[in-house]
């Protein structure tokens, strides 16, 4: 069976930045971007470049540091916005802008206060622009799962004439199922595509949490890039898991013939990565990630891990990049043991950092029997701009 390549499009210094308690840092999108490279993303997605000055600069510094990755800027269909995108792109390896419009009737309604007509010729007109002044062109149909599809048809046709090679379905809501979704997609693919060399791409957010499965039976229709975020972290409940997704393609490989550029093992120094920068953690129980996927309590489960980890385990924790580590931290570890584990758990802390950390460790481990992963990251530092600091 022959297997089709994935683009993985991740928008984690994006939409996973716009999640409340999720903002970055310039120096921690920077992190976060090498880290992302490392995984092997396709496209990052580094900011909406006319939102803020932060934004814009953000996207400017990702474009310098990661020179293997496309390196993407969202814009609204407007001349400004596409302008401020190239400006921030500029120096990237190989840039993309990203422009959207709404195309579903509530939206036209209500938010914009436009006809059809009007935001056919906004996205193409949009489209033109961008195609002079980035190497890729991805236009997006915000709200495409509650729009017309004949509408949403009409729409990425004038995007292609005009220059567009990837066009992104969004499930802007989280409001689709897997069925109705994957029918969406096939339609763009035979009424829009054909044999053109353009990409279709989804992005899917996870109110009903479906995001992931919708993702999956949109690749089954024919899509070739997934829009995605670390943790899953974005709008209200959040996109579609970066790692959820990858780990479903390569542990049911057997109906799913695809293929991607990701390094699986890069994935939890990912997920711990995202979580010391932002305000939380994962819960216990996510999958891939979370600190229970791979721990067992009951009995019966114990026994068959102990006898066979296939039992009840459907990958391996280094798999994903769980470190397998039988050291125990606590009040009589030394140096080493403690940058190993910080190592592990995504971080390149220098000397004078670990001179820090080491006595309030010892501190804590005084203090209670057992340090966790989360007592390591609270005692990390805080990745906060020198102009900031100073």
């Amino acid at each position: 069976m022959s297997s089709t390549k994935i683009a993985i499009f991740d928008t984690t210094l994006r939409d996973g930045e716009q999640s409340p308690g999720c903002s970055m840092y310039l120096e921690e999108k920077i992190s976060m971007a090498r880290q992302l490279e490392r995984l092997g993303v396709d496209v990052i997605e580094a900011g909406f470049p006319f939102a803020s000055e932060g934004d814009f600069r953000s996207v400017v510094a990702v474009a310098n540091e990661c020179r293997d990755t496309t390196i993407a800027g969202l814009c609204r269909t407007v001349p400004s916005d596409i302008y401020k995108a190239a400006e921030a792109l500029k120096t990237a390896r190989r840039s993309r802008i990203h422009t959207f419009v709404a195309t579903s009737d509530i939206h036209l309604e209500y938010k914009l206060k436009k006809s059809r007509a009007e935001v056919i010729d906004m996205a193409a007109n949009a489209v033109r622009i961008a195609s002079e002044n980035a190497d890729e062109v991805e236009f997006s149909a915000e709200d495409a799962t509650r729009s017309d599809v004949d509408f949403v048809c009409e729409v990425f046709k004038a995007a292609v004439e005009n220059g567009a090679t990837v066009l992104n379905v969004p499930d802007t809501v989280g409001y689709t199922l897997p069925t109705e979704y994957a029918a969406l997609v096939r339609a763009v693919k035979e009424r829009v595509v054909g044999d053109k060399n353009v990409t279709i791409s989804v992005h899917c957010h996870n109110d009903l949490g479906l995001a992931v499965a919708n993702s999956l039976a949109a690749i089954e229709a024919g899509a070739t890039q997934v829009e995605c975020t670390i943790n899953g972290v974005g709008e209200r409940a959040g996109n579609a898991s970066l790692e959820e997704l990858v780990m479903a393609m390569a542990v049911r490989a057997d109906k799913m013939p695809y293929t991607n550029n990701i390094d699986t093992t890069q994935l939890y120094p990912a997920s711990q990565l995202l979580s010391s920068i932002v305000s939380f953690g994962v819960q216990p129980n996510k999958a891939i990630v979370g600190r229970n996927a791979f721990a067992h309590e009951a009995g019966i489960h114990q026994h068959g891990v102990l006898s066979n980890p296939l039992c009840y385990e459907i990958m391996t924790p280094e798999s994903v990049g769980v470190p397998k580590n039988s050291i125990v931290l606590g009040k009589h570890s030394g140096r080493h043991a403690l940058i190993a584990r910080y190592e592990a758990l995504g971080f390149d802390l220098n000397d004078s950092q670990i001179a820090d950390i080491y006595p309030r460790f010892i501190a804590l481990a005084d203090r209670k029997k057992n340090v966790y992963d989360q007592d390591l990251m609270a005692l990390a530092p805080v990745r906060v701009p020198t102009a900031i600091a100073a």
